[in-house]
């Protein structure tokens, strides 16, 4: 049974107003005639057209973003977070306009294009309230109490290098550039071409909003021309991609000391207990396997489910997949949108091709749609794939998951962590208290208990990231300002010196000293 349709209001939908396009582009840093253009996924048309920057532009960027960055930094934080103060209100203002650019540069479904919306607000909301509090100089314990005076002091890092994926271009751009700015850097941040006009677009109207044009720096063009010079002068970087370039990017910043933050690939399990809500359950799961079609870092794309409960949530489950409303409209009827690029629907075909092939069968979908646009493909359930097919172990960032049973809790948890990944997973029972148990037993940065994914990324009080090949570093949280900044310690000492005083010689100090320790531990004052 193939998925319903929604259809689409029209060709005009499709298209962004010239002039909007035109004051977009005037903020990528290009010196040249060079132009990319970007194609709709929804149509395969041409959707906008774009300078493109050379390694020439990206050493121009840096010189701009280095002097700006001096001065920005300078400010009193109170000031730095006022713009994005700003930005919270004028989003929910201008909220339609950048559904519609997400939209169509990327092929998501309204709901979800929502979701990057929520997230660049609040999250940057998160740490403009914050980042006055995190960055003040503090008070730590000195050597000798009311002797050793120390403060802690938060430098910025200087200018930070931020690479953003495709797939949440306006999300993974301006909630982590946020921070960085706030935290007094100036920021070079490439966008993906084919999903820049976002980033471009908040980078607008944040200037509009009071930021320093040259704090933040946009280059747009091939990583192999203008990725070495990106990284080569950072202070920084940041990337957000797969666990192959954070790999490449970790390896060219090394021999300079550079420290980094990675956010790489996930093979995201979801557990489903015996005790399970089915009808929650399945709801949850639609989510969790299918926003954004599958290209969600954080998705799941293997299940497990109790053997007590398989026959009643799969069939239940299949059913909802199939009952999906797939569409190129620019509104929220939609349940899930197209793949962004041909190489996606290249790889998701061909993973799910080779397991079929090879034994597994397909509960739901399995096929793509171009009678819908050149980039959909069904969302897709399948059983029986063994551990030698493509689909078992490696993300396949698309509409597909796989369901497996098991037996018991052990089972399970040994299942869920056979893998080199370790971002998300997500359990689901009615007693949140096994819930917890069992999350703790998982290899993952984040579980989620009875959702998908939403409940840990959006608690911005809490950090975000990945165990073994999934990252190194945290975004969200205190560390997800912090790690923006170099930490210094400020000793004073007063009224004596780190030597015998006077006549007393090293002897008597000594013995003064080691009592001192056993005087300080029975007052609790170390």
């Amino acid at each position: 049974m193939a998925s319903p349709t929604v259809p689409a209001k029209g060709a005009a939908e499709h298209e962004l107003p010239q002039n909007l396009i035109d004051r977009l582009a005037s903020h990528v840093v290009s010196g040249g005639a060079d132009t990319a253009t970007i194609p709709s996924p929804f149509t395969g048309e041409p959707l906008a057209t774009v300078p493109i920057s050379g390694a020439g532009d990206v050493r121009e960027a840096h010189r701009r973003a280095r002097e700006a960055q001096r001065a920005w930094a300078r400010l009193p934080v109170r000031e730095r977070v006022k713009p994005f103060l700003r930005l919270a209100d004028a989003l929910v203002d201008r909220r339609e306009e950048i559904l519609d650019v997400i939209q169509l540069e990327t092929g998501k479904a309204r709901r979800h294009a929502l979701e990057e919306f929520l997230d660049v607000a609040l999250c940057s909301l998160y740490y403009a309230r914050r980042a006055p509090r995190l960055l003040k100089p503090r008070r730590r314990q000195g050597m000798m109490p009311g002797v050793t005076r120390v403060q802690e002091l938060r430098h910025p890092k200087g200018v930070v290098a931020l690479i953003a994926p495709w797939n949440y271009p306006f999300a993974l751009g301006a909630s982590d550039i946020a921070p960085a700015l706030m935290a007094g850097n100036a920021v070079i941040h490439k966008p993906d071409t084919q999903t820049c006009l976002s980033s471009l677009w908040v980078l607008d109207l944040l200037v509009e909003l009071g930021l320093p044009r040259d704090v933040w720096q946009i280059v747009v063009g091939d990583p192999a021309e203008i990725g070495d010079p990106l990284l080569d002068e950072a202070d920084y970087v940041s990337f957000t991609g797969s666990t192959r370039g954070g790999k490449a990017i970790a390896e060219r910043v090394a021999p300079r000391l550079v420290a980094y933050s990675l956010e790489l690939g996930g093979k995201n399990p979801m557990i489903v207990m015996p005790d399970a809500d089915v009808e929650r359950t399945v709801r949850g799961a639609v989510r969790a396997c299918f926003t954004n079609a599958g290209q969600l870092c954080i998705s799941i794309e293997r299940m497990y489910v109790h053997d007590d409960v398989y026959d009643r949530f799969v069939p239940r489950f299949v059913e909802a997949v199939k009952g999906m409303k797939l569409g190129t409209g620019l509104d929220f009827g939609a349940e899930m949108g197209s793949l962004t690029y041909p190489r996606q629907l290249e790889a998701v075909t061909r993973h799910v091709d080779q397991a079929v092939k090879e034994g597994a069968t397909v509960l739901a979908g399995g096929q793509a749609r171009p009678d819908i646009g050149p980039l959909f493909y069904e969302p897709t359930v399948l059983t029986d794939v063994g551990e030698g097919m493509d689909l078992c172990a490696n993300e396949t960032f698309g509409p597909v998951v796989s369901i497996y049973r098991y037996r018991d809790e052990d089972e399970v948890v040994a299942r869920a962590n056979d893998t080199q990944y370790g971002l998300n997973a997500s359990v689901w029972t009615k007693s949140p208290s096994k819930g917890r148990r069992l999350a703790a037993r998982i290899q993952a940065g984040t579980v989620n208990i009875n959702d998908g994914y939403g409940a840990a990324y959006a608690s911005y009080d809490s950090p975000m990231g990945g165990m073994k090949q999934s990252g190194v570093g945290r975004r969200h949280g205190s560390e997800g300002l912090l790690k923006f900044t170099e930490v210094q310690t400020v000793a004073s000492q007063h009224f004596m010196d780190l030597e015998p005083p006077g006549s007393l010689d090293y002897d008597r100090f000594a013995a003064f000293m080691a009592n001192g320790i056993k005087v300080m531990k029975k007052l609790r004052i170390k």
